[in-house]
């Protein structure tokens, strides 16, 4: 990660720790009054090939045993009525805010994944994952509110693992390649923008062809041009 990439998610993320901390701890007591503890949900991610971290969100969703994988909709009956007003605003994910400050992560970037996934396709990922993953990005911002209409007619594990595998995952990594050759700072500042009025305006997405700015090198992108799957394997 360059250093003017690191100074601003350092800078941006002690920024918005002192409004959001207010925040956090009205969600913590709220968590602990209707869930009880753990109050977070600790899940270990891949920030690079062979490097694991803790990734850190505010728990959502009733405790099971052995629990894995993409949430579709055999895992709905699980999600509390907190989690799902935290889930629909990302406030559960604020405490990645942390992350960011202990440089796992950087405010836009890949979602980390599982170690499952960086093994099954360790080509792709050795190239996505040069880029530090972060709390939001392109494939995020573009594909998620699509993820969710997939995952949401799944009703099994298995149903859904194939879905995520076969036509989640593969757009989700082009995407993510894709901003790898356009990254910089006006490219993060964008996708950091449409995520925000996303979540504060759900329609927001849908209106109009959204054109991510060119950096360097090519030409914008543009919400209509990102590709439906990529092979695979």
């Amino acid at each position: 990660m360059s250093f003017r990439k690191r100074a601003f998610d350092i800078t941006f993320a002690l920024i918005l720790l002192v409004p959001l901390s207010v925040v956090m701890a009205v969600v913590a007591i709220a968590l602990l009054l209707t869930q009880g503890r753990p109050l977070l949900y600790v899940a270990p991610r891949m920030r690079a090939p062979g490097e694991q971290f803790n990734l850190l969100k505010f728990r959502t969703m009733l405790r099971e045993e052995g629990d894995f994988g993409a949430t579709g909709a055999h895992k709905h009956w699980r999600i509390t009525r907190v989690g799902r007003i935290l889930r629909r605003t990302r406030i559960d994910e604020l405490p990645q805010l942390f992350n960011i400050l202990r440089g796992d992560m950087s405010f836009v970037g890949p979602r980390p994944p599982l170690k499952e996934y960086v093994e099954r396709f360790p080509a792709l990922y050795a190239q996505v994952l040069k880029n530090r993953p972060g709390v939001t990005g392109l494939a995020t911002m573009i594909y998620h509110a699509h993820e969710d209409r997939i995952m949401a007619r799944c009703k099994t594990a298995e149903a859904t693992e194939a879905a995520y595998y076969r036509r989640c995952l593969p757009t989700k990594l082009r995407l993510d390649l894709i901003y790898q050759r356009r990254r910089n700072l006006r490219v993060d500042l964008w996708i950091i923008w449409h995520t925000l009025m996303t979540v504060l305006i759900p329609a927001w997405q849908g209106r109009g062809r959204r054109r991510v700015p060119s950096g360097k090198q090519g030409q914008p992108v543009t919400k209509a041009q990102a590709p439906d799957r990529v092979p695979a394997e």
